[in-house]
C-alpha cells in the first residue's frame, strides 16, 4: 500500500515526465549516486530535475508524516504526497527561500481537498470508523514507519480528529501538531490569520476534551494488556474489570465486507459483557505496536484476522479500537 505509488526517484519516476525527456535522451548516464556520468565515467553536476528530487525526497518522510495526520490514512497520505510532488514539478520555484514549508503547505491543500470530498460522500459511521493503523512488530526496526510516528499519533487521536471539520483538522495539525503559523495557514483555508487561529483554538478543545493522554511506557502497556488478555482467556469478567477504566470505550470497525461486526460499546461492564468479541485473540494473539502503542493482532494460517490497539492511562484500558476489515487487515504487512 504504501509502497505501491512511484516515488521521485523509481525509474520512470514524475522527474523524467517533469523534465520532458526519457533517460536514454539525455547526453549522459545514470550512475548509482544518482547524478548523471559522462561516457567518461566522471560524474557531472546533477540536472535541476535531480536536484528537486533529492530535495523531495529529503522531505517525504516529513510530508507523510503530516498527511498521516490529516488523513488518518496510510494509503490516502501517500497519494497526497505523490500529488504534491507533481505540483512541484509544474511549479517554478525558483524564487522559494522555504521549499519545505512550502511543500508542507501543498500538502496541506492537497489533504483538505481530500477531507472535503470524503465528507461530501462518506456513508460509513464515525462512531465504528477506526483510522488507519500503522503496525510494527514488536522488537523489528521498521525506519518508515518510526517516521510516520516520530511525534506518536494514538488510533484515539485519530479517532477525535477524524471528526473535526476539515479546516479545523487542518489548522489544528499544522499549528499545534508541525508549528505552521496561522499567517501560513490561512491563505489554505480562505480565512484571515484570526479566525485561522479560532479554527485551531476550537479545534484544540475538542481534542483535550475527547482525546485521553496515553501512558508512555509501552512496557507497562504490555503488562496491562498480557492481564487483559489471560482475564479474557480465563472468562474472569471480575479480572477483565479490574484492567477496564469505568468509562472505556470499545469501537470495532467491521468496513463494509464485515458490516454487521461493527459496533460501539461504552463502558466497563457492558465491555465486559462483548467478552465473545475477544474470542479470537484468545489462542492466536501476536504482541504488535500499534501507533507506538502496545496491541495485539490475531493471525490465522498466517494472515491477520483482527487487530486491537489499546489506550491505557494510568494502568486502566480506557480504549480499545479494533479493526476487523478484512481488506484493510490484509494490507498491514504483518505475517
Amino acid at each position: 500500500m504504501e509502497n505501491d505509488l512511484p516515488g521521485p526517484t523509481d525509474a520512470g519516476d514524475p522527474v523524467d515526465r517533469a523534465a520532458g525527456t526519457d533517460r536514454t535522451d539525455r547526453p549522459g548516464l545514470t550512475g548509482p549516486s544518482g547524478l548523471t556520468e559522462e561516457p567518461g565515467g566522471i560524474p557531472a553536476a546533477p540536472s535541476a530535475p535531480e536536484l528537486l528530487a533529492e530535495r523531495f525526497q529529503a522531505d517525504r518522510g516529513h510530508l507523510r508524516a503530516v498527511a498521516y495526520r490529516m488523513l488518518g490514512s496510510v494509503g490516502e497520505a501517500e497519494d497526497a504526497v505523490q500529488e504534491a510532488w507533481f505540483r512541484l514539478n509544474r511549479s517554478d520555484v525558483s524564487e522559494v527561500r522555504n521549499l519545505s514549508g512550502w511543500l508542507t503547505t501543498v500538502v496541506g491543500r492537497v489533504c483538505l481537498d481530500m477531507l472535503r470530498s470524503r465528507a461530501s460522500r462518506r456513508e460509513d459511521p464515525l462512531d465504528f470508523y477506526v483510522p488507519d493503523p500503522v503496525v510494527r512488530e514488536e522488537g523489528a526496526a521498521d525506519p518508515e514507519k518510526e517516521a510516520l510516528l516520530a511525534d506518536s499519533v494514538g488510533l484515539a487521536l485519530l479517532v477525535v480528529l477524524e471528526t473535526l471539520a476539515p479546516a479545523e483538522r487542518l489548522a489544528f495539525v499544522l499549528h499545534d501538531m508541525f508549528s505552521v503559523s496561522f499567517d501560513e495557514i490561512a491563505p489554505i483555508v480562505g480565512r484571515t490569520p484570526a479566525a485561522t487561529r479560532q479554527l485551531a483554538s476550537r479545534a484544540r478543545r475538542r481534542v483535550q476534551d475527547a482525546a485521553p493522554t496515553p501512558d508512555p511506557d509501552v512496557t507497562r502497556q504490555r503488562k496491562v494488556v498480557d492481564a487483559f488478555l489471560a482475564a479474557s482467556r480465563a472468562g474472569d469478567f471480575a479480572g477483565l474489570l479490574t484492567v477496564l477504566a469505568p468509562d472505556v470505550v470499545l469501537r470495532v470497525d467491521g468496513g463494509a465486507l464485515t458490516a454487521a461486526a461493527s459496533k460501539l460499546v461504552r463502558g466497563a461492564e457492558a465491555v465486559t459483557a462483548q467478552a465473545l468479541t475477544f474470542a479470537k485473540y484468545r489462542h492466536a494473539a501476536r504482541p504488535v505496536t500499534v501507533n507506538g502503542a502496545a496491541g495485539l493482532v490475531s493471525l490465522v494460517h498466517g494472515a491477520p484476522v483482527g487487530l486491537m490497539a489499546f489506550t491505557i492511562v494510568d494502568d486502566r484500558i480506557v480504549e480499545i479500537d479494533i479493526v476487523a476489515d478484512p481488506e484493510r487487515l490484509a494490507g498491514l504487512g504483518v505475517r
